[in-house]
């Protein structure tokens, strides 16, 4: 992935490319930690010769609010919660003294890159991609402390197309390989009797390609159709004449997250190493993330329209139609709830796309800081379905 300065101060990163500069930084902030903990060791010793049990814990040291909070998030109306959570200033305010910057991605494999490569502290992803990271690392990159937003994603297709026999052969795209749409449309094709390939290859050929390239290849009649989260289906539908063919929320009845139709589609994820040592940094994110979907469900829609297209403006340059955000918004549900019960089936989804590998996820939630904010202001306690602490 490649990163691109934005005016409002962001990053942009753009899906496929390396971001090796980031690497580098962050193998220099590496080296400056162990130094540092090298000198703290030093000066700790130092203290207890000089003042005895006058010297603090180090452990107290560790957990002391961060000096700043690197988070990503994509342009994409699924992601409003982070959108509307900077663009109006809930998170920032509510971390404090902490300076808050972010990064905008496309897709969530590249998100997790930056994740990992130290250039990010927390990002709004979609579930796939987490439980990836979370396989290959066993267990030890990252933690999902709340849910964003569910819902929100179809294969829309050419007008032509109208059942999945038609779609042998032909060509749709995802906005990366192994994201929560790419694993999704696999999983799906897979039941239709269809392989596929992560090389492209199969009966019905996959091209994870950025969003607003596919948006034009449609447009030009180079693909077929494309699984892609909103606002993405919904340009393709107004803008270009697509169709749906599949809407995701017809496959999930309900019986695995108690709510028909919602499945996770964002949700927000900490570097773990971060949070064991901001834990008061991750509940302040955490504070200004409710604030923010409290605030999306419940803001008149002509207002709630307004300050998402602003802050798309600001994340991508280009703001909606208002006929986009219009349907883009009555397909999705704001929740913090990641919807714990749906993501051992997320995980088999990924296995058979051959996207990641058979794991134990156990773990993979703590929503213990997720579950004390809520508290707090009166709400309901949110489920790890026991895969985690809740």
């Amino acid at each position: 992935m490649s990163s691109h300065q934005n005016p409002e101060g962001s990053t942009r990163i753009v899906a496929g490319q390396t971001a090796k500069p980031k690497r580098k930084r962050a193998l220099g902030i590496g080296i400056a930690a162990g130094l540092v903990a090298l000198i703290a060791g030093g000066a700790a010793v130092a203290s207890n010769l000089n003042r005895g049990t006058e010297a603090q814990p180090a452990a107290a040291v560790a957990a002391a609010p961060a000096a700043e909070l690197k988070l990503g998030y994509f342009g994409n109306v699924t992601h409003a919660p982070a959108l509307v959570g900077v663009k109006e200033g809930f998170i920032a305010k509510s971390l404090g003294g902490t300076k808050l910057s972010t990064q905008v991605f496309n897709a969530g494999p590249a998100a997790i890159e930056a994740l990992n490569a130290g250039a990010i502290d927390a990002t709004y992803i979609g579930p796939n991609p987490a439980i990836n990271s979370f396989v290959k690392s066993q267990g030890e990159s990252v933690s999902i402390i709340a849910g964003a937003a569910a819902g929100g994603a179809q294969l829309v297709v050419k007008p032509e197309i109208s059942s999945a026999a038609e779609l042998k052969g032909k060509t749709l795209s995802t906005p990366q390989l192994g994201g929560t749409q790419d694993v999704a449309l696999r999983a799906w094709l897979a039941g239709q009797g269809y392989k596929t390939n992560t090389d492209g290859s199969g009966d019905v050929a996959i091209n994870p390609t950025e969003n607003a390239q596919t948006l034009k290849l449609f447009q030009d009649g180079k693909l077929d159709g494309a699984w892609l989260p909103e606002p993405w289906a919904s340009r393709l539908v107004l803008q270009a004449g697509a169709k749906v063919l599949v809407d995701e929320k017809d496959l999930w009845d309900g019986s695995l997250t108690g709510k028909p139709g919602e499945f996770p589609t964002t949700i927000l994820i900490v570097n773990k190493k971060f949070a064991a040592e901001h834990p008061d940094t991750v509940k302040a994110l955490l504070k200004g993330h409710a604030e923010s979907v409290k605030w999306l469900n419940s803001a008149a829609a002509d207002e709630k329209s307004t300050v998402i297209n602003a802050a798309l403006k600001d994340a991508s340059g280009a703001e909606l139609k208002p006929d986009v955000i219009e349907r883009s918004l009555k397909n999705i549900v704001f929740t913090v709830d990641p919807l714990a019960g749906a993501y051992k089936k997320l995980l088999q989804d990924g296995v058979d796309a051959g996207t990641t590998k058979q794991a134990d996820i156990n773990g993979i939630f703590d929503l213990t800081a997720l579950n004390s904010v809520t508290a707090e202001t009166g709400g309901d306690k949110v489920s790890a379905a026991g895969l985690g602490k809740d």
